[in-house]
């Protein structure tokens, strides 16, 4: 007697049903992940309205805040231009700034080597606009003098050296060297008996001076008085020797302080 093994064929999958769960997977998938993308665009935009923090430093001519985010696509040709790099694009920790073109002076300032106008030109959708409150000057914000004591001029004390040390990476124009190219800081050291960077290094004239903190002949010590002509570039920002830093860039809706007068 012989034994009669049977065998099954295996079963064939259907490709129908297949198909149907791989298209039902995208579909999650992709309803997933748009979600999270809608959740994170929407906590930035909470973010940004409830607990903005400091603001950003924008490009030159930038429209007032509401104004640029709404209008700026990120498409970082600003960034391209810049002929001393100083612009960069915001990260995620930004919320709904994310991608959106700023600038960091005390790192680089933006020093108006192109007379600020490449990164306005190069701007397809005015977000950066030379008309802004049809002023001739283009603004960024305004010099502020948040650390008086830390301030060397207003101690009578010189400087002597690189303005930020050996391993700064800042650039700046030196006209009396090169009138359009930017040179290292750090390759660029000064013997100053009082410290007047901020004045010296300026690229405004007339935007900055240094005044006599007394009336008596023999005090050394001078104090910056930013001035109307101020752009808020953010070159005495980068300059400033001291540690912490004496003069920041405030940034406000018009590069002014309320009333119209400058910090």
């Amino acid at each position: 007697m012989t034994d009669t093994i049977t065998t099954t064929a295996p079963t064939k999958p259907d490709k129908r049903h297949s198909k149907a769960d791989e298209a039902r997977r995208r579909l999650l998938r992709s309803i997933a992940v748009g979600g999270l993308v809608t959740c994170a665009a929407l906590a930035g935009l909470l973010h940004h309205r409830l607990a903005p923090g400091a603001p950003r430093l924008r490009p030159p001519g930038a429209l007032d805040e509401d104004a640029f985010l709404a209008s700026c696509i990120k498409c970082g040709q600003c960034v391209q231009v810049c002929p001393v790099e100083a612009v960069k694009l915001a990260d995620l920790t930004d919320g709904i700034g994310n991608g959106v073109p700023w600038i960091d002076p005390r790192a680089q300032a933006c020093d108006f080597s192109c007379d600020a106008t490449q990164c306005i030109l190069a701007c397809p959708t005015g977000a950066l606009s030379h008309l802004i409150d049809k002023k001739e000057q283009v603004r960024m914000g305004v010099a502020k003098v948040v650390e008086p004591d830390a301030c060397l001029a207003r101690q009578g004390r010189g400087y002597k050296g690189p303005a930020r040390g050996g391993g700064f990476r800042g650039v700046l124009r030196y006209p009396e060297i090169d009138r359009w190219r930017a040179k290292p800081v750090a390759g660029h050291p000064y013997d100053l008996a009082l410290c007047d960077l901020c004045v010296r290094q300026c690229p405004i004239e007339g935007a900055i001076a240094l005044e006599p903190v007394s009336s008596d002949p023999g005090d050394r010590r001078r104090t910056p008085k930013v001035t109307a002509a101020c752009v808020g570039c953010g070159v005495c920002e980068m300059m400033c020797p001291a540690d912490p830093v004496a003069i920041r860039i405030e940034v406000t809706p018009t590069g002014r302080e309320p009333g119209g007068t400058p910090a």
